[in-house]
């Protein structure tokens, strides 16, 4: 279904531009405001973006304006907003982040009552009802506020049993963003000596040189500490990537490797099925089948996966960017959610994370990311259209090539898995190749 302004994760862009400013968010408040009935409580969450203050206060004018009742939760973790949604059985949840992505920017993704993200439907319909609404962001009067961690923080270390990690040594990378308050917290109160990084939030360094897109710097205090473990969260906590004792990196796909087989050893794998995106890599379902399991695959984006797990009954999955999803303890994406599912397996194996993580043997894979003046339909790309089918002819059953437009970004992404590093290589070459024929690239 078509929508112009939401993308993969809500709406997304640099702040003051032409949409994520507060008369945009004002505006988006009270199309969220119909479309959630105009009745009820709404849970308003941040990351620590500078310019995350107003423009929460921005949406909560437009949520006010269209009868709901706004409760600001300060800088929270995104998944724990979700969880605020579902415990307190509100109709509406929204977090103003984006994510990953630089201070410079920010975004507003909401959550439907239980905590979950909105359908592409929901969020078409939701900006069907823009063009009728003013964006006067005028105050919605005195706000009423809630400390949105310390459930959150209760519920989370509640998972292990207290003293559980006594001994332990983790590294913690918050990207200087919205856990900082909560993931140390929880560690600490489950007994680990925590390491800090990125903890320091000013307004404007949120991700910058850390976090989960910039691990060399977790990587390096783990050796330098002789930790157990790394943990790195993106600026709001819906994902992560690990760590281990060695200093190398897991993704998304080992994490959920290593959760599932474990789950499959213990028959507590739900359907006995792990479901994943396009992006993750083949190895994933061949570790899954030898163990006894299946996956099923979703279109890219957390949601579909969510959406998929409801559908097939299973409680697991995720994206190979760590966003990892585990129903019994998050009804969204929670990197620290899935951070101690993989302590409670070291902890209950007694193997180390660089021994556990030998669960998933990946094909080789590469990926390119171009930066691109302007998207355009993949099916006005010819050249990019063609060479992907020509490498899928190529290929067969035994490696894939892909290619999307980031749905947050001004990105082409580029992927090939291959039988050799050197079939890869060349296939990511071939395509790199076409787009520049289709697209304007923006040079590094």
């Amino acid at each position: 279904m078509m929508r112009e302004f939401f993308g993969t994760d809500g709406v997304r862009g640099p702040y003051g531009g032409p949409v994520i400013n507060e008369a945009f968010a004002t505006r988006l408040g009270q199309a969220a405001a119909r479309w959630a009935g105009g009745k009820g409580v709404v849970f308003i969450g941040r990351d620590s973006r500078a310019s995350g203050t107003s423009l929460a206060a921005a949406l909560a004018a437009g949520l006010a304006a269209g009868g709901m009742r706004p409760v600001l939760l300060g800088v929270t973790p995104t998944p724990a907003v979700a969880r605020a949604v579902a415990g307190e059985g509100a109709p509406l949840g929204a977090v103003i982040t984006a994510s990953h992505n630089p201070a410079a920017d920010n975004g507003i993704k909401f959550f439907a009552a239980g905590g979950v993200k909105l359908t592409d439907a929901d969020e078409a319909r939701i900006e069907s009802f823009l063009p009728a609404l003013p964006g006067d962001p005028r105050a919605a009067g005195v706000l009423a506020q809630m400390d949105g961690t310390a459930a959150y923080v209760d519920a989370m270390a509640a998972y292990l049993e207290p003293g559980a990690l006594a001994g332990m040594g983790v590294v913690v990378d918050t990207a200087n963003g919205a856990t900082c308050a909560t993931t140390p917290a929880v560690l600490k109160r489950l007994g680990a000596r925590v390491i800090g990084l990125g903890n320091t939030p000013d307004g404007s360094n949120i991700n910058a040189g850390f976090g989960s897109e910039h691990p060399e710097a977790l990587a390096a205090a783990v050796l330098a500490a002789r930790a157990h473990i790394g943990i790195a969260h993106d600026g709001d906590g819906d994902r992560c990537v690990l760590c281990d004792e060695t200093g190398a990196v897991l993704d998304g796909d080992e994490i959920l490797v290593l959760l599932a087989l474990d789950a499959l050893r213990r028959e507590q794998l739900a359907e006995r099925t792990l479901v994943v995106t396009v992006q993750s890599n083949l190895g994933v379902d061949a570790a899954v089948r030898a163990a006894g399991g299946q996956v099923e695959r979703t279109d890219v984006g957390d949601r579909y996966v969510l959406e998929r797990m409801r559908a097939c009954g299973a409680r697991l999955g995720g994206e190979s960017s760590g966003h990892i999803i585990n129903l019994d303890l998050s009804p969204t994406g929670d990197g620290l959610a899935a951070t101690l599912g993989v302590l409670a397996v070291m902890r209950s194996s007694g193997q180390p994370l660089s021994v556990l993580r030998r669960g998933l043997v990946k094909f080789p894979q590469g990926q390119r990311n171009l930066k691109v003046v302007a998207k355009r339909a993949l099916a006005d790309c010819v050249n990019l259209v063609a060479v992907q089918a020509e490498l899928e002819r190529e290929f067969g059953a035994r490696g894939r090539a892909m290619v999307r437009f980031s749905g947050t970004e001004p990105k082409l992404r580029l992927l090939a898995e291959g039988e050799s590093d050197a079939v890869v290589h060349g296939a990511l070459d071939r395509l790199e190749a076409a787009a520049r024929a289709d697209l304007e690239i923006i040079p590094k």
